[in-house]
């Protein structure tokens, strides 16, 4: 697979109002509550029947449901195109989805793993024989379990700040400090930002603030963060050339690895690009751009999902986009 390496893209930055977030509802959609192991989760299929292609299955970060971590990302146009040529199966994490019910006193979250045992049977019930995942943070986490469980399910992922490492001892006592003197909501947007962005980008942080604050229940909320918080190592290895067995643990399939360039992820998704197969892995990372890349920017995100889909033959090359434009002039030694 062509490299994506450290490509810098720059896009002017929708506000995200909740006008806008109002307005972005699913279109042409199901909703389904399936039954699984680990209990009950809720789905969006939309665009159903697209042949033998894969579905794509999206996967959200704490903090966040299916509609405010992809909605932004789904309608921009280039993605809208995307949807042309695919079914895409939305997953929300037990319990965050609007209109959730609050779990009971001493319900029994599932953690990381068993988030990614849930997802086999509910695309078993649905008929979906393959996928390709775009995950966000935890659900990247999710995501990439599930193919590693799974790697006859999964053809290809794209990751969002993804961390694939478990909290050392220093750092979950540093959390652990942290959840004793600030709020739930506080701990989650330091999740997502960093101190500059937290200060910077007041629109779009207000907005996300209100969105964790009210809208999703916030007992429910805590389960779901704290699953992610006491996440243990993927414990993948890059495979080294020349040597086979299944001793091996790795992602199989094309990876695309994202992360905003102020992101406080930065160093994670370095870290597992350095842990995985280089002929399957795309590193990009994205210029002016911090915590939640598909919601600054989703029409450069759009056109890296689109190169990728087209680099694993599943649509069409309509033309040169951008990003090929882009990449083509730093190759030339243009600037941009």
């Amino acid at each position: 697979m062509e490299e994506l390496h450290d490509v810098q893209l720059t896009e002017v930055k929708p506000l995200l109002t909740r006008q806008n977030r109002a307005s972005l509802q699913d279109v042409n959609s199901n909703a389904h509550h399936v039954e699984t192991a680990h209990g009950v989760l809720h789905v969006t299929m939309r665009n159903v029947g697209k042949g033998n292609r894969p579905t794509i299955l999206t996967y959200h970060d704490v903090g966040l449901n299916h509609q405010s971590c992809f909605n932004t990302l789904f309608n921009f146009e280039d993605m809208k195109e995307v949807m042309q040529h695919f079914s895409v199966l939305h997953v929300d994490a037990p319990g965050q989805q609007d209109n959730a019910p609050v779990f009971p006193s001493g319900y029994q979250y599932p953690t990381l793993e068993e988030l990614a045992d849930m997802l086999p049977p509910v695309l078993s019930k649905l008929q979906v024989k393959s996928v390709i995942g775009i995950g966000v943070g935890a659900g990247a986490y999710i995501l990439a379990k599930l193919a590693l469980n799974k790697p006859n399910l999964v053809e290809g992922l794209i990751l969002i700040n993804i961390d694939p490492c478990g909290k050392g001892w220093m750092n979950w006592a540093v959390s652990k400090l942290s959840s004793w003197t600030s709020s739930l909501v506080d701990n989650i947007m330091e999740h997502h930002f960093t101190s500059d962005e937290l200060l910077e980008n007041k629109d779009i942080i207000q907005m996300l603030r209100l969105h964790i604050s009210q809208d999703i229940p916030q007992e429910n909320l805590a389960l779901y963060f704290s699953s992610y918080e006491n996440r243990v190592d993927l414990e993948i290895e890059r495979p080294v050339p020349g040597l086979t067995g299944s001793s091996i643990v790795t992602l199989r399939c094309p990876v695309l690895l994202v992360v905003g360039d102020m992101s406080p992820f930065v160093d994670a998704v370095v870290d597992c690009n350095s842990r995985l197969d280089p002929s399957k892995t795309t590193l990009l990372k994205m210029a002016d751009c911090g915590g939640l890349p598909q919601v600054v920017q989703p029409g450069k995100l759009a056109e890296a999902i689109k190169y990728f889909l087209q680099g694993m033959g599943y649509m069409p090359a309509a033309g040169m986009t951008r990003l090929i434009r882009s990449r083509s002039r730093s190759a030339s030694g243009t600037s941009i």
